[in-house]
């Protein structure tokens, strides 16, 4: 069985949101440790996100609403330079047939202007600009949401997005570090021309815990000349259409966490229709099963650095596939434990 959600409420509610949704645009959002360059490649690929008749370059990115865009996991200046790991991912061949959009963090002009340097050189015609990380890692340092009440670095965005216009500029921000100071950087980034914004609404002592601060967030949506993307707390379709009903200039939705948790949700959304418990199950364990052998075939550490790299990527899925089978996963110890938790599915 398989439910149209908007006409469980009305008909014409879904047939507004599916109008919605061709207009505006998915975005998978960057988790770091998760969603590297074998993820997002196996994720369209299976879910159906992916040009497969791609013949260069120019065809490489699906036309339509069907094109979920894919941004990275933050990338850093190490020693004047992008660290490997992070360079590998973005220059891997499992990218291509996808809209990958490489994100950046920095603390000043000097880190922003050497990865965009970097970024240009090699190409890329979209960058975000990631001014909300909350890890403490990286605000102890003026990185992430530590640059949201720092006007230095609000000069330091403008002076980057003004010069090199070539490039396509996105910024991602939450409300503040500890409280909202969301304001100064707003009027400073209404005077740029940006691709989007994308909120979480959130402050970074929130991290992802406690409630939204949606009247925030309104406020936002209401001053920002630039197009806004919401993110967070999104786990089903509902409440994906819930946003897009809300809000009905919104440019346009990206899902982190809700997304690692049920993968289909793209897919549901862009379709409008509810996949059953039994379709979702069926389709989660066919994609990590592509994910493991992947895995399988390319890491050279064997069974202990396979289970460490694919043991992670079900840490949001308790809520999808149940308690005891997330409990079952989370508890594998080897290779055989852990096909064993996956027939509790």
């Amino acid at each position: 069985m398989h439910r149209y959600y908007g006409i469980q409420k009305i008909i014409c509610n879904f047939t507004l949101f599916y109008d919605q949704v061709k207009k505006m645009r998915l975005y998978f959002a960057p988790v770091q440790g998760h969603t590297d360059a074998a993820y997002r490649h196996f994720h369209a690929l299976h879910y159906g996100h992916i040009n497969p008749n791609a013949k260069n370059d120019t065809d490489l990115i699906s036309s339509g609403s069907d094109n979920v865009i894919y941004t990275t996991p933050f990338i850093r200046l190490e020693k004047e330079e992008i660290r490997k790991k992070e360079s590998k991912d973005l220059i891997s061949d499992l990218n291509r047939g996808l809209e990958v959009v490489p994100q950046v963090i920095f603390k000043n002009e000097h880190e922003l202007r050497r990865l965009i340097e970097i970024l240009d050189s090699e190409g890329h015609k979209h960058i975000d600009l990631n001014m909300g990380c909350p890890f403490p890692l990286q605000t102890s340092r003026g990185r992430g949401a530590a640059t949201i009440a720092n006007e230095e670095c609000h000069l330091a965005v403008s002076n980057i997005v003004n010069e090199y216009g070539n490039i396509h500029f996105s910024v991602k921000i939450r409300l503040g570090y500890d409280k909202e100071e969301y304001i100064p950087l707003i009027e400073n980034l209404n005077s740029l021309k940006l691709d989007y914004i994308t909120v979480h609404p959130r402050t970074a002592k929130d991290q992802y815990t406690g409630p939204l601060h949606i009247e925030a967030f309104e406020d936002i949506y209401k001053r920002s000349k630039n197009p806004i993307i919401y993110n967070g707390d999104i786990k089903t379709p509902e409440e994906a259409m819930e946003i897009f009903t809300k809000y009905s200039d919104l440019g346009g939705l990206m899902i982190g966490r809700g997304a690692l948790a049920r993968p289909s949700i793209f897919r549901e959304i862009i379709s409008g229709e509810e996949w059953d418990s039994e379709r979702r199950r069926h389709e989660l364990l066919f994609f990590h099963k592509e994910l493991l052998n992947y895995y399988k075939e390319s890491l050279i550490g064997g069974e202990h650095q396979v289970l460490s790299k694919i043991l992670p990527f079900w840490e949001y899925s308790e809520e999808e596939i149940g308690r005891k089978a997330w409990k079952a996963i989370k508890k594998s110890s080897n290779m055989s434990k852990y096909l064993t938790a996956l027939t509790l599915i």
